[in-house]
């Protein structure tokens, strides 16, 4: 978690955990990397439901670390959550549409 002032509280990450329980992974970011594609699909998700999950098959442990961090930091996510290849980010839409956002339907 980073620690900007606009960072979610431990109470707002076990309810963004609880929430994306139930998601499946929206993008699959695999051997290739960050490609100028995939990370406007990771936006146009992020965009219509503010938090998703990834699935990140590439490489062992760091370098998927490596590549959600700076993941992360391009597209200005906050990353709620990882388990194994599965990542949970969030970034706030307040011009989402509340039927296509995760955050709007359950909150």
């Amino acid at each position: 978690m980073n620690t900007e002032s606009n960072a979610p509280s431990r109470a707002q990450i076990k309810q963004y955990r609880a929430i994306a329980h139930k998601l499946s992974p929206v993008v699959t970011v695999a051997g290739a990397g960050l490609s100028e594609s995939v990370l406007a699909e990771i936006d146009r998700a992020l965009n219509d439901h503010e938090l998703i999950k990834l699935k990140v098959a590439v490489g062992d442990r760091d370098e998927r670390d490596a590549l959600i961090k700076q993941l992360t930091e391009l597209c200005g996510t906050a990353l709620i959550q990882r388990i194994g290849n599965t990542a949970t980010i969030l970034r706030r839409n307040p011009k989402a549409d509340p039927r296509k956002s995760n955050l709007q339907r359950t909150l």
